[in-house]
C-alpha cells in the first residue's frame, strides 16, 4: 500500500492539559453526517496508521483523530506525561474540547487501553466503542519491550543510525507479512533525531501493567456497545486475548479474526477494517 494515498491533512494543534496535541478533523462533503467517530491509535504509532480508514469513513460521518503526546506530531517535550493514566485524562479533556457527547471510539492497541479508561475511569459514554488488538489484559509486553522499559536510559544513548535500525525492526515485527518500505518509513520517522529518539523509549518506559488493571477490573461496567477486532496472527497480543476480551465485557460482543493480519490491522488490511467498521456504524446500535 502507498502511504502518499493516504495522507492525513495537516494537524491542527491543540493544548491539552498543557501539552500540545495534534488533531485531525475530516467531514462528509455536501451532506450532514451521520454521526461522529473519533480514532485513538496504539504505540510506537500515530493517528497515520488510521488514515484508510477514517477517510472511508468520512464519506458520511465526522471524524476525529488526535495523536497522543508523546507520539506522532504531538509534542515529545520530556516534561510532558506519556503514562496510560494521563493520555486517559487527555482524552477525556479533549472530547470535551471537541464537544462530543456520544460518539464512536475505534481504538487499536494502547489506544484500547486509553479510550476503556477514559470511560470507565472517567465517565466518558461513547455510542459504541470497537476495539482492535487492544492492549488491556495481562500479560502484555514482550521481552524487548520490557527490557527496555527496565533500561530505557542505556537505549537513548544508542547511536543514531543503530537507534533507527532497531526501531524499523521492531516496527517491522508487528506484521505477519512484510511491511512496505514506505510505511516502515513512515512509521519510523517520529522516533528519529534529538527528540524522538529519547522519545521513544520514553513511552515504552512509562507504560506500566498497574495502568491497565483497573481497567480490566472494571470490564463488566462497559455501558456502550462493543466489536472487537483482531489479528490472528498478531505476534503482540495474542488472538486468545480476543477471546479472553469478549468473555469479561457485558453482553459476549462479536469477534471478528482477521486472517494473514499480525498487530498492525488496519495497515495491512485496510479495505477489510474500513469495511468491517462502516458494517459496524452502520448497524442497528449505531
Amino acid at each position: 500500500m502507498n502511504t502518499s494515498e493516504w495522507r492525513l491533512p495537516d494537524p491542527v494543534h491543540v493544548t491539552v492539559d498543557g501539552a500540545s496535541v495534534a488533531t485531525y478533523v475530516l467531514a462528509p462533503e455536501g451532506r450532514a453526517p451521520l454521526g461522529d467517530v473519533v480514532f485513538c491509535h496504539g504505540t510506537p504509532w500515530s493517528s497515520q496508521v488510521w488514515a484508510a480508514a477514517a477517510r472511508h469513513l468520512s464519506g458520511s460521518h465526522r471524524v476525529f483523530l488526535w495523536d497522543m503526546p508523546g507520539y506522532g506530531r504531538s509534542t515529545q517535550d520530556p516534561a510532558v506525561p506519556v503514562d496510560l493514566a494521563s493520555q486517559m485524562s487527555r482524552f477525556a479533556q479533549l472530547l470535551t474540547h471537541w464537544g462530543l457527547d456520544r460518539p464512536h471510539v475505534v481504538a487499536h492497541d494502547i489506544g484500547g487501553a486509553v479510550s476503556l479508561g477514559t470511560h470507565l475511569l472517567h465517565g466518558r459514554e461513547y455510542a459504541s466503542l470497537s476495539l482492535w488488538d487492544a492492549l488491556t489484559l495481562d500479560p502484555w509486553g514482550s521481552p524487548f519491550f520490557r527490557l527496555v522499559a527496565d533500561h530505557a536510559d542505556v537505549f537513548t544513548e544508542l547511536p543514531a543510525a543503530l537507534h533507527t535500525a532497531l526501531v524499523r525492526e521492531y516496527i517491522a515485527g508487528a506484521a505477519h507479512h512484510q511491511l512496505s518500505a514506505g510505511w516502515v518509513d513512515a512509521l519510523t520517522q517520529p522516533w528519529s533525531g534529538a527528540s524522538g529518539q529519547p522519545a521513544f523509549y520514553r513511552q515504552i518506559a512509562a507504560l506500566r501493567p498497574e495502568h491497565t488493571r483497573p481497567v480490566a477490573e472494571r470490564l463488566p461496567q462497559v455501558s456502550c456497545p462493543v466489536a472487537i477486532g483482531w489479528g490472528e496472527q498478531d505476534p503482540w497480543l495474542p488472538v486468545d486475548q480476543a477471546t479472553r476480551l469478549r468473555d469479561l465485557l457485558p453482553g459476549s460482543p462479536p469477534v471478528m479474526l482477521l486472517g494473514g493480519a499480525g498487530h498492525l490491522a488496519p495497515v495491512e488490511a485496510p479495505s477489510r477494517v474500513s469495511r468491517a467498521l462502516g458494517d459496524w456504524l452502520g448497524g442497528p446500535h449505531a
